[in-house]
């Protein structure tokens, strides 16, 4: 699908801000989730607890993106990197998923989100690899927005990844190397299926994308906000929603006279 000419699907179930044109909204958002140690430092609080209230704010994200009509939502939420913080934190962030998915679960569905995945999800502990599993088969056939989860996901990971399987299919006959094009790649990729981001969100004022959706990311109009992640709400969103619609995107183009 052109970039440029696509336009969401998704259906609104409450009006949009004053200001905010809701036939120009993005299908596709994703979000860097940063600041939640830092919001926790500042308030002399352990580090868990700016984690807890990430989760929070990804809630929050996820209802606002969905009332307004958004199409598909992708969050950050734990990086191939992630494995080198504190072994006490990684246990807390997998026990978190786990009681986050088994209890939100039931509203995900009645809410009709669909809710992917996307990353090595082999290394997780069973427990939740159970979870996770049992909540894309549920939602699977859901109408409403699509929720994408990157859990112990790189970017450079998922191309080598992809890399590989064509490889693969070139070795054994399947595939001609010369026909091998961006529609053969993104096809191997976690995100098969689900068009490009539209607009990148990245909290905490930093300005990278921390080898998230190398590929995906190729023209994504880029939102860096100062505030934290466990302190995004709606005037945020608005914001980066606001900023995204006074962007000109031109796709590799020229701006027309």
């Amino acid at each position: 699908m052109s970039r440029a000419l696509a336009t969401t699907t998704a259906k609104a179930s409450q009006p949009v801000p004053v200001g905010l044109d809701p036939a120009r909204l993005p299908v596709h958002v994703a979000v860097i989730m940063d600041g939640n140690g830092r919001w926790a430092k500042q308030r002399n609080l352990p580090r868990v607890m700016g984690h807890r209230e990430g989760v929070e704010a990804l809630k929050r994200t996820l209802r606002l993106c969905s009332d307004w009509g958004i199409g598909a939502l992708t969050a950050y939420a734990f990086s191939t990197e992630n494995w080198s913080r504190p072994g006490e934190e990684v246990s807390f962030l997998m026990a978190l998923f786990e009681r986050v998915l088994a209890r939100e679960l039931q509203s995900l569905e009645q809410e009709q989100v669909r809710i992917r995945f996307l990353g090595d999800l082999e290394p997780l502990p069973e427990g939740l690899r159970r979870l996770i599993a049992d909540a894309t088969e549920r939602t699977a056939v859901n109408t409403g927005i699509h929720f994408n989860v990157c859990t112990n996901y790189g970017g450079r990971a998922e191309l080598v990844r992809a890399a590989q399987r064509l490889a693969r299919r070139c070795v054994v006959g399947e595939l001609d190397p010369a026909a091998i094009d961006e529609q053969q790649l993104a096809a191997e990729l976690h995100t098969a299926g689900e068009c490009d981001p539209d607009l990148l969100i990245r909290t905490s004022g930093e300005r990278r994308i921390s080898n998230f959706l190398l590929w995906q990311l190729a023209y994504a109009e880029i939102h860096i906000t100062d505030v934290l992640w466990p302190d995004f709400n709606q005037a945020a969103l608005l914001d980066a929603l606001l900023d995204y619609q006074g962007r000109q995107r031109r796709f590799g183009g020229v701006e027309p006279c």
